[in-house]
């Protein structure tokens, strides 16, 4: 098992293929780790399908108005198109690569649209370097992330089950 050495900056979540354990960037992306840890801590990503997942690219996930099955929303044909009620973050571009297992921002055209929406890559991605905010790295459990079912949409998605901040778990 993975050491978390920041309980306050590591994410524990639970999937249905099974756990992965996130390492948080705040010196990084200080605007998109809060949001991240403060939607863990209302909840918010609890059930949320993973929408978008691509073979060799990544899995997209964190819609939590339609996305979030259970939820007044879900509209799974809709999952992709919506974040929280929160406002949209400023853009926090670094050198930091995208490569297996970095967690990041999905956005729309405007590089300042991040939300709630992230995706975790399955391998090099560094085409999106300086485009995207990373703000974490799976430190554990990506062997559970490559079993998240692929498809644009996915079919029957596999969701979040839950995302704790590790000092709350």
């Amino acid at each position: 098992m993975a050491e978390i050495k920041d309980k306050e900056n590591a994410l524990i979540m639970e999937t249905t293929k099974g756990k992965v354990v996130i390492e948080l960037f705040p010196d990084l992306a200080p605007g998109h780790v809060a949001r991240i840890k403060e939607l863990a801590r209302e909840g918010a990503y609890d059930g949320v399908v993973f929408h978008r997942v691509i073979e060799g690219f990544m899995a997209q996930t964190g819609d939590v108005k339609f996305g979030k099955s259970g939820g007044k929303d879900f509209h799974p044909a809709r999952a992709g198109m919506g974040g929280s009620e929160k406002p949209d973050l400023k853009a926090e571009f670094s050198n930091m690569n995208h490569g297996r297992g970095t967690c990041s921002m999905a956005r729309s055209q405007n590089p300042n649209s991040a939300n709630s929406q992230f995706f975790i890559c399955f391998g090099d991605a560094s085409f999106l370097n300086r485009q995207y905010t990373v703000w974490g790295q799976v430190i554990e459990g990506m062997d559970n992330v490559d079993k998240i079912k692929r498809g644009e949409p996915v079919v029957d998605p596999d969701k979040i089950v839950s995302i704790r901040v590790a000092a709350d778990a």
